[in-house]
């Protein structure tokens, strides 16, 4: 199945994909609310902000597998995101990222290597994967912040032409 076909649901329960973004540059990225990397959501609304109308959208993927730090429901999380870092990105449902059960998304994106070239598993909360128009992903480790200039300079070349 390609990236863009695979099935995927929203925060407030509608169907979608990304082929839904259409050509637009996607940041997806495992989220919690309890997490010590937490306020790495306002560098994230930031970049939605700065980049969305020339195509590229954040993506949030709320995830409660480490250390059951996003433990919130649907509507929690989603009130959580606005009251405290005024999220307008879309978010997914609360989805694994890791093991036998981890959602079919996670299982193509986990094959993208990082900088260092290493793939497998997430390790952490807001690990990123940007999804470039095309399919190219190109993944940065949790500690790597938002704004990171690594960052920044991988969305800048991916923005659709």
């Amino acid at each position: 199945m390609k990236l863009t076909e695979v099935p995927l649901t929203t925060l407030d329960g509608a169907r979608t994909s990304l082929a839904a973004y259409g050509d637009r540059a996607i940041l997806v990225v495992n989220v919690a609310s309890k997490c010590g990397m937490t306020p790495q959501y306002a560098q994230l609304e930031e970049l939605q902000q700065r980049y969305a109308d020339r195509g590229f959208t954040v993506l949030g993927v709320p995830c409660n597998q480490f250390l059951g730090q996003e433990p919130g429901s649907a509507e929690d999380i989603q009130t959580f995101c606005a009251m405290n870092y005024g999220v307008t990105f879309p978010m997914l449902e609360k989805t694994k990222v890791n093991g036998r059960h981890s959602h079919p998304l996670y299982r193509i994106l986990r094959d993208a290597p990082d900088a260092a070239g290493r793939a497998g598993r997430v390790r952490w909360n807001f690990e990123k994967f940007l999804v470039a128009p095309g399919g190219t992903i190109t993944r940065f480790r949790s500690a790597v912040e938002p704004t990171d200039p690594a960052v920044i300079a991988a969305i800048e070349a991916a923005l659709p032409r």
